[in-house]
């Protein structure tokens, strides 16, 4: 994997400066050869300038994948792993006692807490017999086709931090985001709509807001667009007013013009280039964006399995359409959100979890398995990867002295994952028979990382970005294994 250089104004960092100084010599000597046969003029410069100026260009990734697509249904706010998916019978009987038990979540760290019992009742699903609760009877009906991972934990307990976590593999900003490292090891193969889209909840986005989907210290032509499943799909795509399409592509390759030959004298300016891009981009997708959101093509039997024609499913399920449509296009990272930044509008349960799960799991059980049955049979689902869950769990014990809800917990969730070469009806790692912390094959956020990466054909320990004098990885300079156990 090349590792672009981090340019400003045609300077270099120090540490790439003495990286570099070796080679440079020896370019000296190629660079004169390739003037005098004219490689610099303005025809073979027309040649090259496409893997400069296309970031996003199709790439063999290096490694067996057999995941083309990831499609991230992401519950922000945190879903409760033992009202859900995490069954615990000896939870049950503990309802209303307090306990001694060690957590840590917004209310900070207690050893003593009242325990809550889990609200639904689960049965067995599939020929695995996977017990799932009566909040996912849909989801329930695909469990042979997912692989559930019991046994996740990450850094953080606030919203915030364990968003950033949980989509760029880092506490802080300032990182790119899960699906701008796919499509910088991939690419994108359609040229004509965006590698990586993010679709947000009707009530708005996360806490943190574009940080969530931003590409960081990357170009910005690995930033994830926001696709709206209704109206004009992309705001700002729109030609200014009176501007016919004629002119704008005139207009259009007059730019591309003057930024070429400003790039021709600079090579190695990714921003730029990312610029020229994105222009010729944003034009393709005023034509293609509109196609791509026209739902209306649709027959009315796939509608309604994704629950498209019921007031409580329509929103989401027409989102979880809109992403099997982007990855039959090609679009290599799609984000779907359940739940926005907005009082108790996700999935966030501090004080009535009944009311909130039962309006969120209503919201997203029929479009989500619609979205399963509907890539399984058009043979989709073998090549997309689905993964479910939000930035951390929650707590076997209340917040507060009474109601029903539970506090942060980053010491233990569920996550899922099916199609994309994933083993499906299996279970792995388990958490203690409170659900409070994992115990058992502890798996952190950036080893689902690493198995998404490592599904795609990517190396997660090898995909590298040069950055501020480092190789940057998505998995951190540790280093993280893929879950083999879950692994096809």
């Amino acid at each position: 994997m090349n590792k672009p250089q981090n340019t400003f104004c045609n300077q270099i960092h120090r540490r790439e400066f003495l990286r570099d100084l070796g080679g440079g010599f020896a370019a000296l000597g190629l660079t004169s050869m390739l003037a005098q046969d004219g490689f610099f003029s303005s025809k073979a410069m027309a040649k090259e300038l496409p893997k400069f100026v296309n970031p996003l260009a199709p790439k063999n990734p290096p490694l067996p994948g057999k995941a083309k697509s990831v499609i991230f249904l992401f519950m922000y706010g945190g879903p409760s792993h033992v009202d859900t998916f995490d069954h615990k019978p000896n939870l049950y009987p503990l309802d209303g006692k307090t306990i001694d038990v060690k957590t840590f979540g917004r209310g900070g760290k207690r050893n003593k807490s009242r325990v809550v019992g889990p609200k639904w009742d689960f049965k067995p699903y599939g020929e695995c017999g996977k017990m799932v609760s009566d909040l996912f009877p849909h989801v329930g009906s695909c469990v042979d086709d997912i692989a559930f991972l019991h046994s996740m934990t990450a850094e953080s307990p606030i919203h915030g931090s364990a968003m950033l976590m949980m989509n760029a593999g880092n506490l802080l900003s300032g990182h790119p985001s899960l699906g701008s490292w796919v499509n910088y090891g991939l690419g994108s193969v359609n040229e004509n709509l965006p590698g990586y889209v993010v679709m947000l909840d009707k009530t708005g986005g996360p806490i943190s807001g574009a940080k969530n989907w931003s590409s960081g210290y990357m170009p910005a032509s690995y930033q994830g667009t926001v696709l709206r499943s209704q109206g004009t799909p992309i705001l700002d795509l729109e030609n200014a007013h009176g501007m016919k399409r004629p002119d704008q592509r005139t207009l259009l390759n007059h730019l591309r013009r003057m930024n070429e030959g400003h790039l021709s004298t600079r090579y190695d300016n990714t921003n730029l280039a990312a610029r020229i891009a994105s222009y010729e981009l944003a034009y393709k997708m005023q034509a293609s964006a509109p196609e791509a959101v026209d739902i209306d093509q649709e027959p009315e039997h796939v509608k309604s399995l994704y629950g498209i024609d019921g007031s409580k499913t329509e929103d989401f399920g027409r989102k979880c359409l809109l992403a099997r449509r982007m990855v039959e296009r090609g679009v290599r990272f799609i984000q779907v959100y359940s739940g926005g930044n907005h009082n108790d509008a996700n999935w966030d349960a501090h004080g009535d979890l009944v009311k909130n799960h039962t309006y969120h799991a209503g919201n997203t059980d029929k479009p989500i398995a619609g979205l399963l049955k509907d890539l399984k049979q058009r043979g989709l689902l073998d090549e997309t990867l689905v993964v479910w869950g939000g930035e951390f769990g929650r707590q076997p014990t209340a917040e507060y002295a009474k109601g029903t809800g539970r506090d942060h917990n980053s010491y233990g969730f569920t996550m899922w994952m099916a199609g994309g070469g994933i083993k499906g009806g299996i279970s792995v790692g388990e958490t203690d028979e409170l659900g409070s912390q994992a115990v058992v094959d502890r798996f952190h956020v950036r080893r689902l990382h690493a198995t998404i990466l490592r599904l795609l054909g990517l190396d997660p320990n090898d995909l590298t970005y040069f950055h501020g004098g480092l190789d940057k990885s998505l998995v951190g300079v540790e280093g993280a294994d893929p879950i083999d156990q879950v692994i096809a």
